[in-house]
């Protein structure tokens, strides 16, 4: 998500307001609950407001945040380059995003990415990460395809990824199924 021009990061502030997710239950929000906030600019300002939880008990809401316009923004482009918070899992996703949009995936395939889209599945000795995506039109007769990639503590990252890129790449997605 964290990929691309920096309007598309999930917690820019534009012109328009911007409705951010900042945490789930470790499913899927519709199903789990989730937590929100609206991200907006207003002046030299960068505003989190209209917090909302959506069954997600473990977090409280917290009240409006403000942050400086230019200190708000220079901290999310220290964020996209650096990646020292990450778990080894963290960082497969990431080169996994990566590599799928240089590759021709969505081409071959015919895919858009899903509303899961790629993301962490789970993390410890069970490391892997799920990717998404919808052939046709989600929800009309589409189907999901779907792939996950198990990360191990014992190899480098980017060699996991890249086996896993190529191996995908001359086989195709493995699963599917209607979503319709």
């Amino acid at each position: 998500m964290w990929l691309g021009s920096p309007e598309t990061w999930p917690l820019w502030a534009g012109p328009e307001p911007r409705r951010a997710e900042l945490s789930n239950n470790d499913c899927v929000t519709s199903c789990c609950g989730g937590v929100f906030v609206t991200v907006r600019r207003r002046g030299p300002h960068i505003e989190w407001v209209d917090w909302e939880n959506t069954h997600d008990i473990r977090v409280p809401l917290p009240p409006e945040v403000r942050f400086d316009a230019a200190q708000y923004e220079a901290e999310l482009a220290r964020v996209v380059v650096d990646h020292s918070w990450e778990e080894p899992v963290d960082t497969a996703a990431r080169l996994l995003a990566q590599r799928i949009a240089a590759a021709d995936w969505y081409e071959r395939w015919d895919l858009r990415p899903s509303p899961n889209g790629i993301r962490v599945q789970a993390r410890g000795e069970s490391a892997a990460v799920f990717v998404s995506f919808v052939t046709g039109r989600f929800g009309e007769g589409g189907t999901s395809r779907w792939c996950v990639m198990p990360v191990s503590a014992e190899e480098p990252v980017e060699e996991q990824v890249r086996c896993f890129v190529e191996r995908i790449s001359a086989t195709g997605l493995p699963q599917e199924r209607s979503s319709g």
